[in-house]
């Protein structure tokens, strides 16, 4: 009778906050979801069509999100997510817990970009994506590295893959969806070959990337495990993909699993944060 009734509870504490919500923010909250998974931006035309809603509503919302610099209008039509998101991320606090393996993680990124002149990121799984929490700068020309708050897709990107490799098959079937959105023509769209992608990585201990998100940049990535063997964070460290020489390739993944595992020496005993406990 317990059970029931704390499960009568739940469903109806569910329907109180379902009753309770602003339709026009959900819906602006689909524009701005559709706008994350396409990067190089979507018509009026292709949201309406795509969200199912009317035209009239879409224009509005996209006027007010394009007042605020939320979304940007390019000059062939295309709608964009703005720049004005940048900033708010930027002052998104993270609990105390995520500030440590932030303090933790920055002196062994800051040697990992000293050691190899490129920059890296430390990512996290949070909802639907994966988001950065740290970067370092590289110092090499044409050095690539993360913006803390920016996200990435759940299939695709070495950090990506690694934090995807981390979790039981039950976790797997609950984010994965029936189909993978393609980025470039290197983006794995099959679920089975991520599965078997995923199986290697665990294997290995380290991913690659070989352009699956952005045409020309590759990347290394290792897990960052907590005192349990429970991965919390995936260390990445992304290169212009023109880089071919083999020696210098091999120390780009040497040093970058080395780093990951130095910040997962300086872990406390207890678990900062779960793979799948960030909420983003």
């Amino acid at each position: 009778m317990k059970m029931k009734s704390e499960g009568q509870a739940a469903k109806g504490h569910s329907a109180a906050l379902e009753k309770n919500r602003i339709p026009a923010i959900d819906r602006m909250m689909d524009v701005l979801a559709y706008l994350e998974r396409k990067p190089s931006g979507a018509s009026m035309r292709e949201l309406v069509e795509v969200l199912h809603l009317p035209r009239t509503t879409v224009y509005r919302l996209l006027n007010s999100l394009h007042a605020y610099g939320i979304v940007r209008h390019l000059p062939d039509g295309n709608y964009v997510l703005g720049t004005r998101l940048i900033s708010l991320a930027a002052r998104v606090l993270p609990s105390a817990a995520d500030i440590d393996i932030v303090l933790l993680a920055t002196p062994h990124m800051e040697r990992l970009s000293e050691t190899t002149g490129e920059g890296c990121k430390l990512s996290v799984l949070s909802g639907d994506g994966v988001v950065v929490i740290a970067a370092s700068p590289g110092s090499r020309g044409h050095a690539l590295a993360g913006v803390p708050g920016q996200r990435f897709p759940l299939h695709t990107g070495a950090a990506s893959k690694v934090l995807l490799a981390s979790l039981t098959k039950s976790e797997l079937d609950a984010l994965l969806p029936e189909a993978l959105a393609r980025y470039t023509p290197r983006t794995i769209t099959s679920v089975k070959n991520l599965r078997s992608e995923l199986t290697r990585i665990r294997r290995q201990g380290w991913a690659w990337d070989e352009g699956e998100f952005s045409t020309g940049v590759n990347a290394f990535a290792a897990p960052v495990p907590d005192r349990n063997g429970k991965t919390i964070a995936a260390l990445s460290l992304p290169y212009l993909a023109d880089e071919t020489n083999a020696g210098r390739l091999d120390m780009l993944r040497a040093a970058t699993i080395s780093a990951a595992g130095a910040i997962a020496a300086d872990l406390p005993a207890v678990p900062t944060r779960g793979a799948t406990g960030w909420n983003g």
